[in-house]
């Protein structure tokens, strides 16, 4: 991390860090209770999880989900930073065929699940598998290699650092990640990863709300993506009752758009991806429990891992917007410490490098924009020539 002399790093650089280690937290807690049920949750772990918590039964494929292990989400969030930081600036989707791609094939690294390194593509779910096939193997435009992808929050979970690259303009984050997420997504789940890196943009703004960032993701948002947000932020802001009594709120809200129905262990999928029908389920929830909690991180985040269903990916998102929106300082320092060691990952100086990157590219930004200004204006002086 930047100290300046005084050995504190800037207010920024603290929501730089509190988005990448928060969003961390979220998905360490979570991945115990990944595609279960509420009621299988309270049956499994005699109540409520509200820590990291030991895996909910054997995978078959040796994966240890649990006792904080991170999962395929922040390690795709810290791939996608460590591209932006190989390029030196701001990426597209030509650049997920070069830079990203390479992260997560070429380049052996730590897999928390495995507990032991190994490329990260060899982790990731078939949907994510896809970057692999259309963009080295079958050489699609990278504009377009994202269509006829199994549509998921494959794509929004690891968004982050696209809003992080854009701190402060949601507009420009928005439209940077549909660039970006073309190579990876389309539809509905391209429309997921635009609008989470607008939140988290938004959430880096010095006076971030929680109204303004779901504000933000309604203004932006299109087709289903933005019905389904009407109707889950309007039952966020109705909840009440006990914990299970929301959970069944929320869940019939975005029932109607999700296209898993039913049980994730047992689902039955919907025929259609049209996105003017559809949402995924993750963002929409994640931001009901930003609106839940009042943007508060610890309940945030323990009420999505309960929530169950795509628990981890929901959590991390709630938990990178809120970690942005309040900074590292502000989160429970025995998670901050915790995610860190369990995972042998130094989120500090990933959150410094990707800080120091976006300040030269800002600046750099800054004086090109004042550069076309005065061109432009030079343009605009009347000359003395007066038209007939």
């Amino acid at each position: 991390m930047v100290k300046n002399e005084t050995g504190l790093i800037s207010p920024l650089e603290d929501k730089f860090a509190g988005c990448l280690v928060g969003g961390a937290i979220g998905d360490g807690l979570g991945t115990s209770t990944e595609g279960r049920t509420p009621q299988e949750i309270r049956d499994r772990f005699g109540g409520r999880v509200e820590d990291f918590a030991p895996p909910f039964g054997t995978k078959p494929d040796g994966r240890h989900k649990g006792d904080g292990n991170i999962s395929d989400d922040t390690l795709m969030v810290l791939a996608l930073c460590r591209a932006h930081l190989a390029k030196g600036g701001q990426l597209d989707s030509h650049d997920m065929a070069t830079y990203f791609l390479h992260e997560i094939v070429d380049k052996p690294i730590w897999i928390p699940e495995y507990q032991r390194e190994q490329p990260l593509v060899e982790r990731l779910f078939y949907p994510e598998k896809y970057l692999l096939i259309r963009l080295r193997l079958a050489s699609i435009n990278p504009r377009e290699a994202g269509i006829g992808n199994m549509v998921n929050c494959g794509a929004a979970m690891y968004a982050a650092p696209v809003g992080m690259m854009n701190a402060g303009d949601a507009d420009a984050a928005y439209l940077r990640a549909v660039n970006i997420f073309s190579a990876h997504q389309y539809s509905y789940g391209l429309e997921a990863a635009a609008l989470m890196a607008a939140c988290i943009a938004e959430a880096l703004r010095p006076n971030a709300t929680v109204n303004s960032i779901v504000d933000v993701a309604l203004r932006l948002s299109k087709d289903g993506t933005h019905t389904a947000l009407e109707a889950v932020v309007a039952a966020a802001r109705s909840a009440s009752g006990d914990e299970s009594q929301i959970q069944e709120h929320l869940r019939a809200a975005i029932e109607p758009y999700d296209t898993i129905k039913g049980g994730v262990q047992e689902f039955e999928r919907a025929g259609a991806y049209a996105s003017q029908l559809h949402a995924i389920e993750e963002f929409p929830i994640a931001l009901a429990y930003l609106i839940v909690s009042g943007g508060d991180f610890k309940q945030a985040v323990l009420g999505s891992i309960n929530y169950g269903r795509d628990s981890d990916s929901i959590a991390s998102m709630v938990g990178a917007i809120i970690g942005a929106m309040v900074g590292k300082r502000a989160l429970p320092q025995y998670w901050t410490h915790e995610i860190g060691v369990r995972n042998r990952i130094d989120f500090d100086q990933a959150a410094g490098d990707m800080y120091a990157l976006f300040q030269r590219d800002y600046q750099d930004a800054y004086q090109k924009a004042q550069h076309r200004y005065k061109e432009l204006m030079s343009l605009s002086q009347a000359e003395g020539v007066q038209n007939d």
